[in-house]
């Protein structure tokens, strides 16, 4: 590599030499001397960085340290202006009071300060071998306010190993770089900012979506071309991209790649192969390393196709059979699921046949699902809709699993069925045309079926199971540590005036909504109590209140039939349950049992729902900053009939705690507090109800107007 460097440096200038050995003049002399003299500065700038170049970016580097004793050795990087990144650092733990120590004297001495450890603490060090980890300077002090970086012993004023911080050295920070240009589809930012190897930030983005197949895009070379590759959007997802208008979005550049391995980023059509606006990115830019952690994608099958930045299928076709592997980047909890559309001109959910694919604690799991509704499996008069397993619709499980694994944080699940399932609630897969499929992740319920999912496609997938040529267009898996999301403001309805209720259904709001508030995974919709999504309740025992429910009293549908019950159990969807289950939860209200024992729901009145606007996308719930803003985007349809009435009067043999729920389906409800009296409730939720009431009024007469127009 640097015999490689040498001659690129020197190029055609080595005809010169050629000159000086063959007639020795003077001239050729004087001219190769400064030939040499340019660029030896160049030289020995791309020497020093070698190291850089030989493997992953790790910043800017320092230089080794300087060993003196106790066997510290080691490379140093500055990672941004206030951090070292100390790779391979060794140190043998004999010093008697040794601690990282800096300075900004001219050279290390008790003049200094204690640098905490990796662990941010002040200990005095143990022994360190071949170690790499991150040391931040103290109360933001900043790398170009110290000239070294030492293992010193305080105790004997010993110096084991120092390195120093160059005159005029400018650590990594972020770069402001262009703004996109403005071609087509109204293509437009702010200027783009570099934070870090790996991640842009693109500020006041405007793409009206009106592409055919439209992506983020990058490559190398002066201009942008066919010839580049996705970048995940924003969520992770490599579908076509939505509209923006105005928004400022953090894209992350997939597997390994970092910004010195492209030279433009753009939104490129592939379907017209037309550039609608890119923004260049310079060389060698001085911006801090990612933070990423890197996980090479490992797949035994010739193919293999990335879904989301967090999933991977690959397949092989042999025979009559097909090998499918699912790799994703999952929570221990979570499910992986892929197949075959309910459609053959596009990819729907409705009418899918899927895998779904998990681990739990021993062993892992393919199991065949029929989705003839966006609900959890319900029994519909007799008969089992939503998302059910093929064994318990009548059919067969037509997957047979062959390994399993859990590395790193990646599922890995390999299974195999047959191209024609004997099943006839299977559909084919086909190899004399593309197939359109379907994906999705998510959490997994307690009874591990699948929930709603968290992530899945909104445009069509196509993929060719019968390729002559194996394909791949996979990369490595990329984690970083996200801060944890906000929920938005929990809603406590404390008024004790306050006994009516009027209970409808709405959706469940992303992270942030139910799924954040109560740690449940989620079915897609929550009841929505005066106006508010699951609020938490306060109820006097004694006094009488009412549910006024309008939660869909059609039973034939699977996922608009939803009663109101009021148990002490807090998921709901008592008549899911086993009969053994249900012996074990106390029904306060919504439900009188039959002669023969079967529960009978009291509750069900006609469906009034809070929808989403027709096109958007219930992905993006989380970019709502508030419940507020996100309840102004729904719409509300109720139908002009009168709702279902639940009284309930709690007394002293009620729990303290109880929940209100739908009885078909888990995951709607939240929790109503039993108190004896409001004055022993904490001041310090007075405050809250005060608005909630005039809110909730507020809200009532919005539904009462929209039903007195439908009238």
């Amino acid at each position: 590599m640097t015999l490689n460097l040498w001659h690129s440096i020197i190029g055609g200038r080595s005809c010169c030499f050629v000159q000086l050995f063959k007639f020795k003049s003077a001239w050729c002399i004087y001219a190769t001397i400064a030939v040499l003299c340019s660029i030896i500065p160049l030289y020995a700038e791309a020497a020093s960085s070698f190291d850089e170049d030989d493997g992953p970016y790790q910043g800017k580097y320092l230089g080794k340290i300087n060993s003196y004793h106790h066997q510290v050795s080691g490379d140093v990087y500055a990672v941004n202006e206030f951090t070292f990144l100390f790779v391979g650092f060794n140190y043998d733990g004999n010093g008697a009071d040794t601690f990282f120590w800096a300075g900004a004297s001219n050279r290390p001495g008790p003049q200094g300060f204690i640098v905490p450890d990796e662990y941010g603490k002040t200990n005095i060090l143990d022994r360190y071998h071949n170690k790499d980890f991150t040391l931040s300077l103290p109360d933001r002090k900043k790398i170009t306010e110290v000239k070294w970086l030492a293992v010193y012993d305080l105790n004997n004023q010993n110096n084991f190993g120092d390195v120093y911080i160059p005159e005029e050295f400018e650590p990594p920070q972020p770069q402001v770089g262009g703004t996109f240009s403005k071609r087509s589809h109204n293509v437009s930012s702010g200027a783009i900012e570099i934070l870090d190897s790996k991640t842009i930030r693109i500020p006041d983005f405007t793409y009206d979506g009106k592409g055919k197949r439209t992506f983020f895009w990058t490559g190398v070379g002066a201009q942008p071309s066919s010839r580049g590759s996705k970048i995940p959007d924003e969520m992770g997802y490599l579908d076509p991209i939505r509209p923006y208008s105005k928004e400022t979005i953090t894209l992350e550049l997939p597997g390994d790649k970092t910004i010195f391995d492209i030279d433009w980023i753009s939104i490129y059509d592939l379907a017209d192969n037309e550039n609608y606006g890119h923004v260049l990115i310079a060389d060698n830019l001085n911006v801090p390393p990612s933070l990423v952690q890197i996980t090479p994608y490992e797949f035994s099958l010739p193919n293999c196709r990335q879904l989301h930045k967090n999933l991977q299928v690959s397949w092989e076709v042999f025979g009559p059979q097909i090998t499918l592997q699912l790799s994703g980047q999952v929570d221990k909890d979570d499910y992986m699921s892929f197949g075959l559309s309910g459609s053959d001109t596009s990819s729907q959910m409705i009418g899918g046949d899927v895998v779904v694919a998990y681990l739990d604690d021993i062993r892992g799991y393919s199991i065949d699902y029929n989705i003839t509704s966006l609900a959890p499996c319900v029994q519909v008069l007799g008969q089992n809709k939503g998302v059910c397993r093929d064994d318990v619709v009548g059919g067969l499980d037509s997957f047979q699993l062959n390994t399993y694994s859990r590395k790193d944080g990646i599922n890995t699940l390999t299974f195999r069925r047959t191209l024609i399932s004997s099943d006839s609630g299977d559909k084919e897969i086909r190899l004399d045309r593309s197939n359109y499929v379907i994906w999705a992740l998510g959490k997994l319920d307690t009874n591990y079926e699948p929930a709603f999912h968290t992530y899945y496609p909104k445009s069509d997938v196509l993929i060719d199971f019968n390729t002559t040529e194996p394909v791949n267009d996979c990369f490595s898996f990329t984690k970083h540590v996200d801060a944890p999301i906000q929920t938005w403001e929990r809603i406590k309805i404390l008024d004790p005036t306050i006994r009516t209720f009027n209970a409808y259904l709405g959706p469940s709001g992303g992270l942030k909504g139910y799924q954040g508030w109560t740690g449940h995974v989620s079915s897609g919709l929550a009841w929505y109590l005066n106006g508010y999504m699951i609020p938490e309740l306060f109820m006097k025992r004694g006094l009488t209140y009412v549910f006024k429910v309008r939660g869909g009293n059609n039973p034939h549908s699977p996922d608009n039939y939803h009663p109101l019950v009021i148990t002490d159990e807090p998921r709901g969807g008592y008549d899911r349950l086993s009969d053994a289950k249900q012996s074990e939860i106390r029904v306060l209200a919504g439900v009188e049992f039959t002669r023969r024992g079967r529960p009978k729901p009291t509750a069900a009145g006609p469906l009034c729902i809070s929808r989403y606007p027709i096109g958007y996308d219930r992905r993006l719930d989380d970019n709502f900053p508030s419940f507020k803003k996100f309840n102004r985007s729904l719409v509300t349809d109720c139908p002009p009939e009168e709702p279902a009435i639940l009284e309930i009067t709690p007394n002293i043999t009620w729990p303290d705690t109880v929940y209100y729920n739908s009885f078909t389906h888990a995951n709607m409800g939240w929790k109503i507090n039993i108190i004896d009296n409001f004055n022993n409730v904490k001041n310090s939720a007075k405050s809250v109800f005060q608005g909630l009431r005039s809110f909730s009024t507020m809200t009532f007469v919005t539904i009462v107007i929209v039903m007195m127009i439908r009238f």
